[in-house]
């Protein structure tokens, strides 16, 4: 999806979460941020990560928030 995204905007530079480029699921327009998908990005950091379900949904929220 990130490439298709960066095909589509060239001139763009976006902001990326490192590791996480399997969760984004499209691009906000207006204000030209990639859009993630909050349940992927868990399923990456246990898939990646070796965490638990609960460890991987408090590490997310801590450090999105």
């Amino acid at each position: 999806m990130l490439d298709r995204i960066c095909e589509m905007y060239p001139e763009e530079s976006f902001l990326k979460a490192d590791g996480f480029d399997e969760a984004i699921i499209g691009v906000d327009t207006s204000t030209m941020r990639l859009i993630y998908s909050i349940t992927k990005c868990i399923e990456l950091l246990i898939k990646t990560d070796g965490m638990e379900e609960d460890e991987a949904v408090e590490f997310f929220e801590f450090n999105t928030r």
